[in-house]
C-alpha cells in the first residue's frame, strides 16, 4: 500500500463507527445471527455454497473466548436446524491463541465436535504473521483427531508458504488459499501484484499435484483465468476444488464463475465486532476508504 494509500486508511479510521458502517456493511452480512442466516438462504437460493464467520479475533480474556465458543456452537446449531449449505470459518486470537495455545485447542475440540455432530466442517483462518507457526501446530493437532472435518487456510504473499504447503501436503489437507491480506514487511512478504500472482498459482499447482481440496479464494482475474487453465489441463473432477469469495466483492465476477460451471463458496461474515473487518475491507480497497473519507471533507467536490 502506498503513502497516498495509509493516509486515506488513516483518515477512514477515525470517523465514528456508525459512519464506516454505512460503507462497509456492503461487506459484511449484519450485526446479528438472524442477519447471517438470512444472506446464506439468499446465497443458498442461487446455488452458492456459504461460510459462516462470527467476527471477532484478539481476544485477550479466557472468558471472552468462551462466550464465543458458545456463539459458534449456536450457529453450527442454527445452521444444521435451519437446512443450510454452510460451513463455518475461525480465527485463531478468538479463541485464545495469544492467551494460551492449550486452551484455545481445548475450544476447538468443543466446536469441532459439534461439527462432528453434524457432519460439518470447520476452517481455521490464518491470521498475521505472528501466529503462523501457532496456527499450523493447532491444525496439525485437530487434523490427527478430526481430519475430515477441519482445514486450514494459507497465505500465498507470504515467502513461506510454498514450503509450509510441502509440508502440510504429507497429509491431504484441505485448504483456502488465498493472497492475504494482513501488512506484512518485505523481508517475509511479497509485494508486486505479478509476484504474489505467481506465487499463488505456484502453490495452487502443488496442491492439486498432491491430490488435496483446494478452495481458490481470489476475486482476481487474472488469477482465475489461471486457475481456470490449470483445472483444464489436469481435467480436475469438481469434488476436487472450489472458488470462494468474499460478500459483497465481484459479485459480478462471482456470477461469471458460477455461471461457468464452477462451485462457488461466500464468505459470510457478521456479528457486532464488525470494525476491524470493516477496515481490512477499506486497506484492500483505498478507493471505498477516499469515498468515505472526501464525502466528510468540505474541501472536495
Amino acid at each position: 500500500m502506498n503513502f497516498i494509500n495509509n493516509v486515506i486508511v488513516k483518515t477512514v479510521k477515525i470517523l465514528p463507527k456508525s459512519v464506516i458502517y454505512l460503507f462497509a456493511k456492503k461487506y459484511i452480512a449484519g450485526k446479528n445471527l438472524a442477519k447471517g442466516v438470512a444472506t446464506t438462504k439468499e446465497l443458498n437460493a442461487k446455488g452458492i455454497t456459504a461460510t459462516m464467520d462470527l467476527l471477532g479475533e484478539s481476544v485477550t480474556r479466557k472468558e471472552d473466548a468462551l462466550g464465543f465458543v458458545e456463539q459458534f456452537l449456536e450457529l453450527l446449531d442454527t445452521i444444521e436446524k435451519e437446512r443450510l449449505d454452510s460451513n463455518i470459518s475461525t480465527k485463531p486470537t478468538q479463541f485464545g491463541l495469544d492467551v494460551d495455545f492449550d486452551f484455545c485447542l481445548e475450544q476447538y475440540e468443543k466446536i469441532i465436535e459439534r461439527a462432528v455432530k453434524y457432519n460439518n466442517f470447520v476452517r481455521i483462518d490464518m491470521e498475521d504473521s505472528s501466529t503462523t507457526d501457532s496456527i499450523i501446530k493447532l491444525y496439525k493437532t485437530l487434523y490427527k483427531k478430526y481430519p475430515n472435518n477441519v482445514g486450514i487456510v494459507v497465505q500465498a504473499y507470504l515467502h513461506r508458504t510454498f514450503d509450509d504447503v510441502v509440508d502440510l501436503n504429507e497429509n491431504p489437507t484441505d485448504y483456502r488459499l488465498c493472497k492475504g491480506i494482513y501488512i506484512e514487511p518485505k523481508e517475509i512478504a511479497f509485494k508486486e501484484k505479478d509476484e504474489v500472482r505467481d506465487n499463488f498459482i505456484k502453490i495452487l499447482d502443488k496442491m492439486i499435484e498432491d491430490n488435496c481440496y483446494v478452495g481458490i479464494a481470489t476475486h482476481d482475474k487474472p488469477i482465475v483465468e489461471r486457475a481456470y487453465k490449470i483445472i483444464a489441463d489436469k481435467n480436475l473432477s469438481k469434488d476436487k476444488y472450489e472458488f470462494q469469495m468474499l460478500y459483497g466483492v465481484t459479485e459480478k465476477l462471482r456470477t461469471q464463475i458460477v455461471n461457468d460451471g464452477h462451485k462457488m463458496r461466500v464468505y459470510v461474515p457478521f456479528g457486532e465486532q464488525w470494525h476491524f473487518y470493516a477496515i481490512r475491507r477499506l486497506q484492500e480497497t483505498p478507493a471505498l476508504a477516499w469515498t468515505m473519507a472526501k464525502s466528510f471533507l468540505p474541501f472536495t467536490d
